[in-house]
């Protein structure tokens, strides 16, 4: 429960959704709205029962627009008997437009480009791969989550930096006062959306974006000073070795098929 003293200052809990049906496949999701697997489901309970062991039982959550954002949440509080607290959504969470890459499996991308191109297309800040076609963005101008917002608003593809932009004004407008009233912030999302918002909190360079990993399943706590800073840099998971050792399998997805097939594998986007 949040301490609502004046002054102090909340906990921000950044949590990958479970493994979706396209991350078990190996593919890039998007915009892509696909289930979560039974892995998926499990992965959420089980970062339920560590908030609740650190004593982190949000006041708030945050996700995106997106199924298996929204499921993954649904599950953490289900099982934390907080389904009544108050939930936002919104598609400035939502996952990275990978426009033309969407669906597509990654180790055959990384095979057709070259290693250097698919990591610049997928870890780097800037790059970014083909749009989305005409047809497939119109289809995502006819779905209802997005009436709101102009035809022209919608991405037909995105770099981590185009991310980080749309990221930036929710962090300002909705975590940040939550935070400064003492609350605990439960942000349920996406691998990039999320490393978009690490790239804010840390003020990360370039580089340290590229060798930034976010595992499904894996709560990431930071503890913010009264200028909503972090006191750790990079935050702190919950669960360490576990998290380092899917963060490792994450970086090297695509480099070979025996890794994205194995079930006990970790998937990202």
């Amino acid at each position: 429960m949040a301490d609502r003293r004046p002054g102090r200052v909340g906990t921000l809990v950044l949590l990958r959704h479970g493994q979706s049906t396209t991350n078990a496949d190996g593919r890039f999701t998007g915009w892509a709205d696909v289930p979560l697997t039974r892995r998926g489901e499990q992965e959420a309970a089980d970062a339920a029962r560590l908030l609740a062991r650190h004593g982190l039982l949000p006041d708030a959550v945050h996700t995106s627009v997106m199924f298996r954002s929204v499921r993954s949440a649904d599950i953490v509080l289900d099982a934390l008997d907080r389904a009544w607290i108050p939930v936002q959504r919104t598609w400035r969470l939502n996952e990275r437009q990978y426009g033309a890459l969407t669906g597509r499996r990654k180790h055959e991308v990384r095979a057709e480009v070259g290693p250097a191109l698919y990591d610049d297309w997928r870890r780097s800040l800037h790059g970014k791969p083909a749009p989305l076609p005409d047809h497939a963005l119109n289809r995502l101008r006819a779905d209802p989550r997005y009436a709101a917002l102009r035809p022209d608003a919608l991405p037909a593809v995105e770099s981590l930096a185009d991310m980080t932009a749309r990221v930036t004004p929710y962090w300002a407008d909705a975590f940040a006062p939550q935070l400064n009233t003492g609350a605990t912030v439960l942000v349920v999302a996406h691998g990039n959306s999320l490393r978009a918002l690490a790239t804010v909190l840390d003020r990360l360079a370039e580089d340290d974006v590229e060798q930034l990993n976010i595992p499904t399943g894996a709560p990431l706590r930071y503890d913010l000073d009264a200028a909503m800073r972090p006191l750790v840099r990079g935050g702190t998971y919950l669960s360490p070795g576990g998290a380092l050792a899917r963060a490792v399998l994450v970086a090297a997805e695509g480099h070979a098929e025996s890794t994205w097939r194995n079930p006990r594998h970790c998937a990202t986007e």
